[in-house]
């Protein structure tokens, strides 16, 4: 990676790899959608606007948000509905522009720009790989309509030609399976292979990605920092940008070469423009100030302190008079840039971070998840002006923070949106509870909700309760493996599992109450939330296999993954059941608001889809191949400590011992009552033939250490004998640290795993003492 990224990382589905390392192995990530798909859950990064000139007479606004996605909403007078969501993007949708023939391009912290179909129902018809680093911003040539910039982290910036980017592949017929996630990787060609260390894997620029029409996009070089803005002229001949430098530095989008630097501001650049001739430059910095700049006179003509805090958006009038700007200040200001007035229109609750005049209207991209629209009279600005309470915007940064600091801060024109599109509040606050099933949450409205990750529901809404609180009364005293991590950078909890940890946790099915499966089955977590991810992609695949099974006279089982010969010494499989791929109540995943997948195969880079929209013909370029070998074979990797080894004496004074000899060992979700069980055994039945195997396992099932059955048998097959004599047994734990009494009697529901966290709290092995109750 870089070295000068201030962003932070965020593993995303690709694990970050180098060539001088073995590669680890794919993650696959689910998302947990909230009820409502129609809203965002996190931060909308952009605004594009089309206006009606498109084909079916709509208006419509794009919004791209830091939850992944980008919806299509088509507008009317005081109204917009949710018509596309496009989901492809693995990462922060940070910039979209609109090109050409309604195409939208967008860009990704997932290090990818896509493109889009603007009247279609949300496919991604291209992805473009070429950055090694997030994208952080996109610049569109209005009358040039194939051409756009992007920019990111690193100082990387290129100049695409759209419609050669994405013309088909060499047969017309893959455009059609031309999936979101392969695309152009024309990086090959173009790199040297030294420069393949720092690319992450999310890139996966490697032999079999690159595409065979390779195209490689322009390369604007010599920025030595992250670019954090662009901006084109009309005809696409001048290219400006901006970033960490906190120079705004002027291209030839067509050679890529260097024409200017414009030095004056003292901070990171965050926001660009340029006027249709490409003249006059207006730039917006997080050093508060707004400069104007003549690109023929090579300097700043003017400079405005407008803003008290970071300016992150800019929006022109078209005649390029007047200029809308907001940032971290929380306002939205109008200013006049020949008489230097400015009118703070509104204040908000949250920085804005895009904005996007729309005829008399501006919509404003907010950190929330709404968006609102402000009245601005963008074809008349001189009206706003009119109402009074403007104030002549200083040209030096400090003159408008001392202003605001003496408390004459201007009157806010508008008081509220004329209309707002609302989105759903976002996660900010997450603990994975002790059963590793649920997690509690918190979002940006306080509301505490419990979430079931095994189904992707909400089982318990709390409403506006402390979440501290909260968590204290859900403590359980339980023992579960961590098989899954949970983050919340999407708005929403993305789950993770990667292989081989998310494969240590088991549960009985009794506790799972999972009707008509004996309730000694030990149930893998992971492996059934995977069987309920990929239940509709199963369903898929069988009626496709089936189809042409039939056609071809022969039955395929599904048990079809062979090519790839097993890396494992030992890969166990489930022997419960023959490929059971029954979906358990407690594994069921919702269809209403189903979850999205983040993933990656062997091919084409990560990519994320609705479980739902799964059509079946994904297979191992598309899905790592652990997921594969778990749903399809039933074969899970060999899995550490399942396993729990504890020794098993009297308590002192006690006048009954049974025969064990040495360390045993059992499933770490054994119960104690199943210890007591075999106490009570070995003491009605003791004899020597009976004794414990030579290799300290318990006896009674072909050379496993003390399985559920071996002790349950007698305890499942109804009343025995000698069960009217049955003693009356305590388990204790000698643990030092409770000071009440040297033991403590362990509850009999209690597992081996929980008594050794919260009652031993040793590293060394579990010592149980039994002694019989007297007078029962």
């Amino acid at each position: 990676m870089h070295g000068g990224v201030a962003m932070h990382r965020v593993g995303s589905a690709g694990n970050n790899s180098n060539s001088t390392r073995p590669r680890k192995e794919k993650r696959l990530t689910y998302v947990l959608n909230d009820a409502d798909d129609t809203k965002h859950c996190a931060g909308i990064n952009c605004l594009a606007v089309s206006k009606s000139s498109a084909s079916d007479g709509c208006n419509y606004l794009f919004t791209g948000s830091r939850d992944g996605t980008l919806k299509r909403w088509t507008l009317a007078e005081d109204a917009a509905s949710c018509s596309a969501t496009l989901e492809s993007h693995v990462d922060w949708v940070n910039d979209a522009v609109i090109t050409g023939d309604n195409t939208l391009v967008s860009c990704s912290s997932d290090t990818t720009l896509k493109t889009w179909n603007c009247l279609s129902g949300g496919t991604c018809t291209r992805t473009l790989r070429q950055h090694s680093d997030y994208v952080t911003c996109l610049a569109a040539a209005e009358k040039n309509s194939n051409l756009v910039a992007s920019g990111g982290l690193g100082g990387e910036v290129f100049v695409w030609d759209i419609e050669a980017a994405v013309t088909p592949l060499s047969k017309p017929s893959d455009v059609m399976e031309e999936d979101c996630s392969n695309g152009v990787n024309g990086s090959g060609n173009s790199l040297p292979i030294t420069g393949l260390r720092t690319i992450n894997s999310s890139n996966s620029i490697s032999v079999h990605t690159i595409q065979s029409h390779g195209y490689v996009p322009t390369a604007v070089k010599g920025h030595k920092e992250s670019v954090y803005a662009l901006a084109m002229n009309d005809s696409g001949t001048l290219l400006v940008s901006g970033g960490t430098e906190k120079v705004v530095r002027v291209w030839d989008p067509r050679t890529g070469l260097k024409t200017m630097k414009l030095r004056g501001h003292t901070d990171n650049i965050r926001a660009l423009l340029l006027d249709s001739t490409g003249r006059f430059c207006l730039s917006g910095s997080s050093d508060s100030m707004i400069r104007l700049w003549d690109l023929g006179q090579q300097r700043c003509v003017h400079s405005y302190a407008v803003h008290t805090d970071s300016v992150w958006a800019l929006a022109s009038t078209p005649t390029f008079n007047h200029v809308y700007s907001g940032g971290r200040d929380l306002s939205l200001y109008l200013t006049d840039l020949a008489t230097r007035e400015s009118l703070l229109l509104c204040t908000g609750e949250h920085p804005i971070l895009q904005l996007a005049l729309h005829d008399d209207n501006i919509w404003a991209a907010t950190t929330d998840s709404s968006v609102h629209r402000w009245p601005a009279e963008g074809r008349n600005p001189q009206k706003v002006f009119q109402r009074g309470g403007s104030f002549l915007a200083g040209n030096l940064s400090f003159s408008r923070a001392r202003v605001s600091l003496e408390g004459s801060t201007p009157v806010p024109v508008y008081k509220e949106p004329t209309f707002t599109i609302p989105g759903t509040p976002g996660i900010v606050q997450h603990e994975i509870l002790n059963n590793r099933r649920h997690v509690l949450t918190k979002d940006t409205a306080g509301l505490v909700k419990l979430w079931e990750i095994t189904r992707g529901v909400v089982v318990e809404d709390y409403g506006k309760v402390s979440f501290e609180e909260k968590k204290e009364q859900l403590f359980e005293m339980v023992s579960i493996p961590a098989w899954f991590t949970v983050d919340t950078r999407l708005g929403s909890l993305s789950v993770h599992l990667d292989t081989p940890q998310c494969f240590s946790a088991e549960m009985y099915s009794a506790d799972l109450q999972i009707a008509g499966k004996p309730e000694d089955d030990k149930v893998n977590l992971a492996r059934e939330t995977l069987k309920g991810l990929l239940a509709h992609w199963l369903a898929k695949r069988r009626q496709k296999v089936g189809s042409q099974a039939s056609a071809n006279g022969d039955v395929s089982s599904g048990k079809d993954i062979t090519t790839r010969s097993l890396t494992h010494s030992r890969i166990e499989v489930d022997g419960n059941v023959e490929n059971d791929s029954m979906v358990y109540p407690p594994f069921e995943f919702s269809t209403v608001s189903p979850p999205s997948i983040i993933t990656e195969g062997s091919q084409g880079g990560p990519w994320r889809k609705k479980i739902t929209d799964l059509d079946g013909t994904e297979d191992e370029k598309d899905f790592p191949y652990w997921c594969l070998d778990c749903v399809l074979n039933n074969r899970l990797p060999p899995r550490e400590n399942t396993k729990c080894s504890f020794y098993l004496h009297p308590c002192e004074g006690s006048a009954v011992q049974i025969l064990t000899q040495g360390k045993l060992s059992a499933p770490r979700i054994l119960r104690i009552h199943k210890v007591v069980n075999y106490v009570v055994e070995k003491m009605v039945f003791d004899k020597p033939s009976d004794g414990v195997n030579s290799d300290g396992t318990f006896p009674g099932l072909a050379g496993g250490p003390l399985q559920h059955s071996a002790v349950g048998d007698s305890f499942r097959s109804g009343l025995k004998p000698w069960q009217k004599l049955k003693p009356s047994i305590e388990i204790l734990c000698n643990n030092q640290a409770i000071k009440i009494a040297i033991h403590q009697v362990l509850s009999p529901e209690m597992s081996l795993a929980t008594v050794r966290a919260y009652v031993w709290k040793k590293p060394e092995d579990l010592v149980l003492n039994y002694r019989v109750v007297q007078g029962k």
